[in-house]
C-alpha cells in the first residue's frame, strides 16, 4: 500500500503524518495521535461512537478516510473542552448523569456539539433527530436528550 504524507488540524494543533491511502480517520486519530476519546465501535458507520467533528461538521471516523481531511480541521473529544474547562456539554451530561459505560457518550456529545453550533435552541424533537446515528445500549436516552436541552438553555454554564 502507498503511504501518503498528511498536514490535518486536529483540536487546534496541525499534525504532519504519513498514512497508508486505506487508513481511516479513526485509525490515525486513536493509534496515530493518541486520541483515545473517539471510539472504535461497529466499524460499519451505524453506532456513531466514532463521531467526531471535520469543520464543524459530525462525521463518522470510521467511515472517512485519513486523506479525505487533508487540510482540514478535525475536533474530538479531548478537543471540546476549553483550557481545561468542560465544553457545557459535557458539564451537562455529567451533571445529568447521562452516562452509564460512557462509550457512546463522545460521539453523543461531538453529535450534539454541531447542533447547537447550527441551532443553539433546538427543540425537543431537532435534538432526537441530531442523535439519531449515535446508539446508546446503556441507558433509555433520556438522560442524554435532557443533558443537550440543558446546555442549550445555558444552564450547564
Amino acid at each position: 500500500m502507498t503511504a501518503q504524507a498528511l498536514t490535518i488540524r486536529v483540536n487546534d494543533k496541525t499534525h504532519r503524518v504519513l498514512a497508508e491511502v486505506n487508513r481511516t480517520l479513526l485509525e490515525l486519530l486513536r493509534e496515530d495521535l493518541g486520541m483515545t476519546g473517539t471510539k472504535h465501535g461497529c466499524q460499519l458507520g451505524e453506532c456513531g461512537a466514532c463521531t467526531v467533528l471535520v469543520d464543524g461538521n459530525p462525521v463518522l471516523a470510521c467511515l472517512v478516510l485519513a486523506v479525505q481531511v487533508e487540510e482540514r480541521t478535525v475536533i474530538t473529544i479531548e478537543g471540546l473542552s476549553t483550557n481545561g474547562t468542560p465544553h457545557r456539554l459535557q458539564a451537562a451530561f455529567a451533571d445529568a448523569g447521562a452516562a452509564q459505560c460512557g462509550y457512546c457518550t463522545p460521539g453523543m456529545i461531538l453529535s450534539a456539539a454541531a447542533l447547537l453550533d447550527e441551532e443553539p435552541q433546538p427543540s425537543p424533537e431537532r435534538i432526537q433527530e441530531a442523535l439519531a446515528g449515535n446508539l446508546c445500549r446503556c441507558t433509555g436516552y433520556n438522560k442524554i436528550l435532557e443533558a443537550v436541552g440543558v446546555a442549550a438553555s445555558g444552564s450547564a454554564d
